[in-house]
């Protein structure tokens, strides 16, 4: 697609008049409506009138690029007036407006035309292309000088870079509708450090979603961000660089100013935990992606798993009378109501945990066929079920459970990715149908007809799993529980305690009541609650051994043990490593291994003490955790040297 594709003769008047800035947009508006791009003339106005009420759309240099996103607007197109005579549009340099596109996109929809619309916004920038614009005699004429300036364009951006360590300064440029300033203040921030002789980068924040996004290792080693945007723009990533802030207009009309307050050592230090050059080259390893996008499918997965496990397990706690029974749980109008929503919601962990997976690793396009493998994964459907056709016996499908939701999720995400690889050399034509038709349907069928083959493989895996914790008794149930609740307190909620929970709840799914996969929860969910409890109880009875600023931030992880969140003890274990994590993992491993010997399980996957009514052999896991948290704080406190305040 080209910029051009998006205008029509049509759509253009060169050398118009205009009495004001309202008569100049009731025209671009008429323009839009003789192109056919929308549908209600008096809406689109409303929402261009909305967009510059916000602020000026007028970006300087006599430009203004009003634009709106909305209902109204049937496909993405551009209107364009020239206006000799120039109208007022409370641009930043006062200057009249007298070069005029106006941008109509369509609501809830992110497709290629924005890419097309981010280039003529950053194009707009150089100057003798906006010349060469207004001395335009004819609406081809003009058509011709943004096809020659985009060709050109192209050539310049598809020529390799020259060598750089990389880019001294970073910048996020973001708007509210993301569709015009975005670009322009990348580009002119861009354009004006090439001129300074450095080398900046610009991830653009716009209605397609990131791009150029900075890496880790390009923020490790940059002097300073510039962050010129007019929304939220999360800044925990940039901890210990300067991180000067302001809106997108500085960017396009301020963008030597900008540059020099990072030069000049001028802008604020971004707190919180500072990420090293060489941690920020570990973070682009396979690995660390491979971490990074199973972190995505868990932290989509675990609201389902919390809210459908809990509510299960309040089924439950309102039908004890029929503890016992095989009706136990939904026996009652209440028990059922509150079985039926859980049950659902816990239903969809392994398609969710699959799906966004995919996602993380080939975007939007693949969050599809992850769901579907994830839900193919569940139902355990293979091969020889279709040869049971046509009566389809479902006997023969057996689930590959929380492995094969896993493997659905990566599978589908690279096959994703290869397809949108495939799919690069199709003509320009078929590029709006990419992400609409070609890459759900092409990725759907594939990931599914893949887990066809694989299912029957992941179903016995996981039934030999089933196999082998069913089987567990005695001094086995006891040291996978010392190990699950141990490995909660190795990092408070980071890979290895976020691995302990993953695999304890990925249990549940086919657990039965007091089973096996029960019993490793509750060993799990002890073990988490014991660290805050563990700092909690040593500042307050060594009150000698913590300062008072401890001892009065301590109070609070009695509360956040008790409601199983382990983060609590991070701020005690960054000051003080050596001490804190050793005692805690030691105490956690005890009240997980307690827990597991006593029988105690647990049908819910969260909740802490809160969900105590539902926890089988209640009052003996809350010896579990007692004892872990005692003999924890215990060896901390005279491990531990006392404080001189």
């Amino acid at each position: 697609m080209k910029i051009t594709d998006l205008l029509k003769p049509e759509g253009i008047k060169v050398g118009a008049s205009a009495a004001d800035q309202m008569d100049a947009i009731d025209q671009l508006v008429a323009l839009q409506d003789a192109s056919g791009n929308i549908s209600d003339p008096a809406g689109y106005k409303k929402g261009i009138l909305a967009r510059e009420a916000e602020f000026s759309t007028a970006v300087g240099d006599g430009i203004a690029i009003p634009h709106a996103k909305v209902a109204a607007v049937k496909k993405p197109g551009l209107a364009a007036m020239t206006v000799p005579g120039g109208v007022e549009w409370n641009a930043p340099d006062d200057q009249p407006a007298d070069l005029m596109f106006m941008i109509a996109a369509p609501e809830g929809e992110a497709n290629t035309h924005l890419e097309m619309l981010a280039k003529l916004s950053a194009m707009l920038m150089h100057e003798e292309f906006a010349n060469a614009l207004r001395a335009a005699k004819t609406p081809a004429e003009f058509l011709k000088v943004i096809d020659d300036a985009e060709a050109e364009r192209d050539t310049v951006k598809a020529a390799p870079a020259a060598g750089s360590n990389g880019p001294d300064i970073l910048a996020i440029t973001a708007c509210p509708t993301g569709i015009a300033h975005t670009y322009m203040a990348a580009e002119n921030l861009e354009k004006k450090a090439a001129e300074m002789g450095l080398v900046l980068k610009a991830e653009t924040q716009g209605s397609a979603g990131a791009k150029n996004v900075l890496t880790a290792e390009e923020i490790a080693n940059c002097k300073g961000i510039i962050i010129a945007a007019d929304k939220n723009v999360d800044r925990s990533r940039f901890a210990g660089k300067q991180v000067y802030s302001t809106n997108v207009s500085a960017g396009i009309n301020e963008p030597e100013r900008l540059i020099n307050i990072i030069l000049n050592n001028e802008a604020p230090v971004q707190e919180g935990t500072v990420v090293s050059a060489d941690a920020a080259a570990t973070d682009e390893s396979i690995g660390a992606q491979i971490y990074k996008h199973l972190m995505n499918g868990v932290s989509h997965m675990l609201p389902f798993v919390i809210g459908g496990g809990i509510l299960t397990a309040l089924a439950f706690l309102f039908d004890m009378g029929a503890a016992g029974t095989g009706a136990y749980g939904s026996s009652t109008m209440i028990a059922a109501f509150f079985k039926k929503i859980g049950e659902e919601a816990f239903g969809m962990m392994l398609p969710i945990l699959a799906g966004y997976i995919a996602m993380s690793i080939a975007d939007r396009p693949g969050l599809a066929p992850g769901v579907v493998g994830g839900l193919m994964a569940k139902s355990g459907i293979n091969l020889a079920f279709l040869q049971s056709a046509p009566d389809f016996d479902s006997s023969v499908c057996v689930s590959g459970g929380f492995i094969a939701a896993l493997a659905a999720g990566f599978l589908a995400g690279y096959l994703t990715n290869f397809i949108k690889k495939a799919c690069d050399n199709l003509p320009d034509s078929l590029e709006g149908i990419k992400p609409i038709l070609l890459y759900p349907v092409c990725g759907v069928l594939v990931t599914g007809a893949v887990m066809y083959v694989l299912n029957p493989i992941f179903g016995a895996l996981n039934t030999a799993m089933n196999n082998f914790l069913g089987g567990m008794q005695g001094a086995n149930i006891i040291l996978l529980g010392a190990i699950v609740g141990g490995m909660m307190s190795i990092d408070f909620g980071g890979p290895f305690n976020k691995a302990s929970y993953v695999f304890s709840t990925g249990l549940l799914a086919d657990a039965a009541l007091g089973g096996p996969g029960q019993v490793v929860m509750a060993a799990c969910m002890a073990g988490g609650m014991v660290p805050p409890i563990v700092v909690a109880l040593s500042t307050t009875f060594f009150k000698n051994k913590w300062s008072k600023a401890d001892r009065d931030a301590g109070l609070v992880n009695y509360i956040m043990g008790l409601s199983f969140i382990s983060e609590g003890a991070i701020p005690f274990a960054a000051a003080d490593p050596g001490h804190i994590i050793p005692t805690c993992v030691i105490g956690s491993a005890i009240a997980g291994a307690m827990s597991a010997a006593f029988g105690c399980y647990s049908p819910a996957p969260h909740g802490g003490a809160w969900v105590l009514p539902v926890i089988g052999n209640p009052v003996m896991w809350l010896v579990a955790i007692v004892a872990g948290s005692v003999v924890g704080a215990l060896i901390l406190s005279f491990w531990k040297k006392p404080v001189e305040e």
